[in-house]
């Protein structure tokens, strides 16, 4: 079924904003404005951009080192692969810069007789949420270099790339990263407790922001069989990559 796009006028320079049917938050090709789709006022957060490092030829020297690199990979990959696609896409994130604190209690039971636990687990993060309710993408591999970030500016987006618009609000954001954090806590929490009786995590938020980041998707041939992979904009590493089996 086909997404037909949408249209408001960019409250800023009056040029056409094209929008599809979930996205909440979207961003003037013209003159790089933010604006809140149902409301059609202004975007009250940062809003900042990584830059991508490679044209064309330089991605295509990455995906035939990434190709010839591991001892996992069939070792004509590189020479017998074809490239069918490679589309650079700069993806919408919120980055919840927290301090989460979970409160637990369980029971420690590798000792007899079992013992009841209770503590906290505090950790600050840069949470990275996906602003997309649906995208295969693996966000907690992605370690976004914020330190390369800087105001969104559209000027230094390459004509061909495609820029995805935020399904995602900041409220939904943030709760989603408060499920995340606790999640990963209830992982630590392994380490402590073998069953867990109550768990609770609260957010002391510092700072939310609204971020693009550059991703390359990669779609390739080899042997009949098509293949993704999908590499880091910005520093050139692979995120993840569907890797041909071995056939002895």
């Amino acid at each position: 079924m086909t997404v037909v796009a949408k249209e408001i006028r960019c409250s800023h320079c009056g040029a056409p904003v094209e929008f599809k049917p979930g996205e909440i938050i979207a961003t003037c090709k013209y003159c790089g404005f933010t604006t809140v789709i149902q409301t059609g006022q202004a975007f009250n957060f940062e809003h900042s951009l990584i830059l991508n490092n490679y044209d064309l030829a330089q991605m295509e020297k990455r995906i035939q080192d990434w190709m010839s690199s591991g001892f996992m990979k069939p070792g004509d990959l590189a020479k017998k692969s074809k490239i069918i696609e490679e589309d650079l896409v700069y993806l919408p994130f919120w980055v919840v810069s927290a301090v989460a604190i979970t409160k637990y209690k369980g029971i420690f039971e590798r000792i007899s007789p079992s013992i009841v636990k209770d503590g906290q687990i505090e950790k600050e993060y840069n949470w990275l949420v996906l602003a997309r309710e649906a995208a295969v993408f693996p966000t907690r591999e992605y370690k976004v270099p914020l330190a390369g970030k800087i105001p969104y500016d559209f000027r230094k987006i390459e004509g061909f790339a495609k820029v995805l618009n935020s399904e995602i609000g900041k409220d939904e954001a943030l709760e989603l990263a408060k499920q995340q954090i606790e999640n990963q806590h209830r992982f630590l929490l392994q380490q402590d407790v073998d069953r867990v009786i109550e768990i609770s995590t609260t957010l002391e938020l510092k700072q939310m922001l609204y971020l693009h980041a550059p991703a390359w998707f990669i779609k390739y041939q080899y042997k009949g069989n098509l293949y993704q992979l999908i590499i880091d904009g910005s520093t050139g590493n692979a995120l993840k990559g569907d890797i041909p089996s071995i056939r002895f």
